[in-house]
């Protein structure tokens, strides 16, 4: 056997403890006050004609300092991405199953429909967030954001569809030049039961962040732009992103990869998750440390089912049920010798990668 699959089969994983420890619970939020304010008291008509953004930025800023509820009732609620409704500390955005917030056409690179920035215990759940994506004024950026949370911490994003933005379904990352301080990472932030779906950029980004947890969420039909990946972990220069939970979630049909680790990425556990049809890989990982990928579906996908690129060490494949990937890669590169039938791909420079016999190709 030789040195690279020794390492490959036998490595030494210390992420491997993830799974062992029950992941923690969402921060126990500070209690809000019962004040609940109706975005149609404070100007909002949800008509689909009018600029609503003013509307429901008031009923946020009229919320006492204790917090409470802002309710968006059924509507179609023009939202301007430029300004955003930004939220506050201590609140939750309750929109009706048919409130629809639509992002009003704009050419600027970079904007957010609902703003998350330095801010903590705050809920945002219901309704649907639709992007300009077809209607967008400009060619250049990849910011358009639904969801855009900075910095923030105890955020919780539930029972929410988001779909067609010039960027992101949803980015989760840090703050910087905050005056005195190192960029600020978002902590303790849920996401659940979550859709996005045909956002140009990523379904979503989760950068300089702690505590991220992804469960029953879909992410599909990402492209359009590069990575275009259903779930990137990629955080900037100057922080990282540590202690990442990503269960029980679908990722397909993205023009990238399903979930990818793209450096300074720590510890992270992709369980029971269905990674299928995307044109990239499965799963990609580049100089990604510790982790765990356990009990997933991984079928179908263009390139390999699961890549792991130098200096990417410590993780753990067991009870992975992979199969019938590199199909593009077969037929580009036959003539030539690819392996092509491939499923999981561990490049030389990755050290301390565990393969359990469960998780190799074939098997099941």
């Amino acid at each position: 056997m030789d040195r690279h699959r020794r390492r490959c089969l036998y490595g030494l994983l210390a992420g491997s403890v993830l799974a062992g420890v029950p992941w923690p619970g969402l921060a126990r939020a500070a209690a809000r006050d019962g004040t609940r304010l109706d975005v149609r008291d404070f100007g909002a008509r949800g008509d689909g004609r009018q600029d609503d953004t003013r509307a429901l930025q008031a009923a946020v800023d009229a919320l006492p300092e204790t917090g409470g509820t802002v309710f968006v009732p059924a509507g179609n609620y023009l939202i301007n991405p430029l300004r955003s409704v930004r939220l506050r500390s201590r609140m939750h955005l309750s929109m009706d199953a048919d409130a629809r917030l639509v992002a009003m056409s704009n050419a600027a690179p970079r904007a957010y429909v609902l703003l998350l920035q330095q801010v903590e215990d705050v809920e945002v759940s219901g309704g649907r967030i639709i992007g300009d994506r077809e209607r967008h004024l400009g060619t250049t950026g990849e910011w358009g954001h639904g969801v855009m949370v900075r910095g923030g911490e105890r955020i919780r994003l539930h029972d929410l569809h988001i779909t067609r933005c010039w960027g992101d379904g949803i980015s989760v990352g840090g703050l910087s030049g905050v005056r005195g301080h190192a960029p600020l990472p978002s902590r303790d932030v849920l996401i659940q039961d979550v859709v996005c779906q045909g956002n140009r950029r990523q379904g979503l980004t989760i950068g300089r962040s702690r505590q991220v947890r992804v469960r029953r969420c879909s992410f599909l039909d990402t492209g359009g732009i590069l990575p275009g990946c259903g779930i990137d972990i990629e955080p900037d220069p100057g922080g990282d992103a540590r202690d990442i939970l990503i269960e029980d979630c679908l990722a397909q049909r993205n023009h990238g990869a399903g979930i990818q680790l793209y450096e300074r990425v720590h510890d992270v556990t992709i369980r029971r998750c269905r990674i299928l049809d995307n044109r990239g890989d499965g799963i990609h990982l580049r100089a990604a440390q510790g982790g765990v990928i356990e009990g997933n579906e991984i079928r179908g996908n263009g390139l390999r089912g699961v890549a792991i690129r130098a200096a990417s060490r410590d993780f753990h494949l067991r009870d992975n049920r992979i199969g019938g990937n590199s199909g593009a890669v077969a037929a580009r590169r036959r003539e030539g010798g690819e392996r092509g039938w491939m499923n999981v791909d561990v490049a030389r420079g990755a050290d301390g990668i565990r393969i359990d016999a469960s998780s190799r190709p074939g098997r099941r």
